[in-house]
This record gives C-alpha cells, structure tokens and sequence, in this order.
C-alpha cells in the first residue's frame, strides 16, 4: 500500500510518518487499538519547503504545495498512490478571518485539487480507487450543543470553521473513495517545531512564572497527535469511508485544562487568571462547548484514544528525550 501524506512537516503529520515507519519495522506504534497486519507500507511524506523530520530514512520526501494544482498533479502522477492523508490546513482560526483569500485557497482549494486529480487517476485502468482521507475540526459546529456526533448539523462561527465546512463538502460531491476525521485541539511534541500548542504553551508560560489569562467558557476536548494519528492510519489500512470523529475522550473547559497542566507538572497555578471569551476581543469568534461522541470510531476503526491526563505522561517522556 502506497500512503502519501500532505503537510507532514506538521505535528499530525510527522506523527502519521513515524508511526507507518514502526509499522514497516513490525513494531507497535503509541497506542492501545489492534493495528492491522501490513506488509509493507510505501510512505510519501509531502510538505511545503525542505522537509524538517529528523528520521530521514524508510520513506520518500517531495516538496509539495497542494494549493498549486499542477504540483498536485505531477507528485500524484508519479507515485500514484492508494490512500492520501490531508493534514495540510490554514488552522490558525484569527489568521483565517482577516486573510479570507488565503484561508479559502489552503482550505478550499487545495482539498479540490486533490480530489480533481484524484478523479482524474480514477478513471486510468492501472489506479486502484485511491482513498482520500481528509482532516476536519470540531469548528464547524456552533457549540450551543456539544458533544456532538458525526451527523449533527454544522453551523460555522468563522471563516476557518467555514473553509473547513466547505472542504468536507467538497469530497461529500466528489465520486472517489473519501473519509473526513473531524477531531478537537491537537496537543503534542514534533521536530524543529515552529508552532507551539496549547499544552506546551501552557507547561511553558506557568514554568517561567509567567501569568496567563485563560478563558472558563470554552470546553473542548484535546487530542493527543499519536492518537489522531492512529485514527488517520487505521481509517487508511481499513478502508474506512465516511465521517468520524477522533478525538480525545476527556471534554473539559480550556480553564481545566490548564489547570491539569499545571497540576501534571507540578506548576503555580494560581498565577492562571479566569476571563470570559468576550474580554478576549479575538477576530474569530469560537463555538463554547463542542466535544464529541466518540462510538462510531471505536466501534469501526478500532481507535482507542488516551485519557488527557495519559496523554501528558506520553508527551512528558518525550520530552525527556
């Protein structure tokens, strides 16, 4: 099976690539789901500019842009593969609502050329159906009635929530083999990182002694990277069509969660400030309460997410790497 993986530079990404890697090497990536017997897996990681994994071997590496529709069509012609993996997103929600253009083009447009091109290799005698799994985000809800299911309405709040919308419409109308894996703030460690999250930045700040505002009406429910990771490849080795959510399994407010941070490393919490969303004066609105109902996933691919507070033991021994 040929997996090829779309901003693999990123944290979800990078995961996907280490874990097909101990897959090849029959070993058991993190995670407590039954993987799939493989063979062998053929691993194309694409990402805009040079690659920034520190693992170099056991897989290929192409620059890629997937908002440029004739890269699109040159790296997917030349290795044809049969499951593409679409990490790749504009995700920074204020971004997206003063740079709409931009936002449409890494969003909207770039998911389909993928699905064009895709069509396109399905109609040759010697492609097999390739299978385009694409990730989504719990935004697309207005969170006035979270957790919520796979077949719940959405109701974007923002630009970003839309573009992502708009996305999972686009394979909705296509006619290839598709899967959308919707899942809810992505926390966890990656190399040469450029872009922190939640966690990190937490652990960081109340490490320095540095006081934070942290908003107490917002509930979500975060997901360790080796997690969705395992749902992406699981969803891929199975065949999987459709939508699912995968998650973390814990919804808590943002509040909570950082106040687990602090309690996990044994941080001053009390130098964390309560605010309100509304004080924040963010250019994107959020849904206040999202989380998912999480069934279908682990009935059918098997996933079988860490508890949060699992999830920070795993990032803290990586980090003692």
């Amino acid at each position: 099976m040929k997996i090829l993986i779309t901003g693999s530079n990123g944290l979800l990404g990078q995961k996907i690539v280490y874990a097909l890697l101990k897959l090849n090497a029959g070993q058991k990536p993190i995670g407590n789901c039954i993987w799939p017997e493989v063979t062998h897996l053929f691993i194309i990681a694409t990402s805009k500019g040079e690659n920034r994994i520190i693992e170099k071997s056991g897989y290929i590496f192409e620059s890629l842009d997937i908002s440029d529709k004739k890269q699109v069509e040159a790296i997917l012609n030349k290795h044809r593969p049969d499951v593409v993996i679409n990490t790749a997103a504009m995700t920074n929600v204020d971004a997206c609502e003063t740079q709409k253009e931009e936002c449409w083009k890494a969003n909207v447009v770039a998911v389909q050329n993928i699905v064009d091109v895709l069509s396109t290799l399905n109609q040759q005698p010697t492609t097999n159906n390739p299978q385009l799994i694409h990730l989504s985000t719990d935004f697309i809800f207005d969170g006035e009635a979270g957790p919520y299911k796979e077949d719940d309405k959405p109701n974007p709040l923002s630009y970003y929530a839309l573009s992502k919308y708009e996305s999972e419409k686009v394979l909705q109308a296509s006619k290839i083999k598709w899967a959308i894996l919707r899942t809810i703030i992505v926390y966890g460690i990656v190399d040469n990182m450029s872009r922190t999250n939640i966690v990190l930045w937490a652990k960081g700040a109340l490490a320095k002694g540095e006081k934070i505002n942290v908003v107490d009406d917002q509930f979500r429910a975060p997901t360790l990277a080796e997690d969705l990771a395992q749902g992406c490849i699981l969803a891929a080795l199975k065949g999987a069509t459709g939508i699912y959510n995968v998650s973390g399994k814990d919804i808590m407010s943002i509040l909570d969660l950082v106040y687990a941070v602090a309690d996990f490393w044994k941080l001053d919490k009390s130098i964390v400030n309560p605010i309100k969303s509304d004080t924040l004066n963010q250019a994107a609105k959020r849904p206040p309460r999202t989380g998912f109902i999480l069934d279908k996933a682990i009935k059918e691919l098997g996933y079988t997410p860490h508890s949060f507070k699992e999830g920070l033991a795993i990032l803290d021994e990586q980090l003692k790497k």
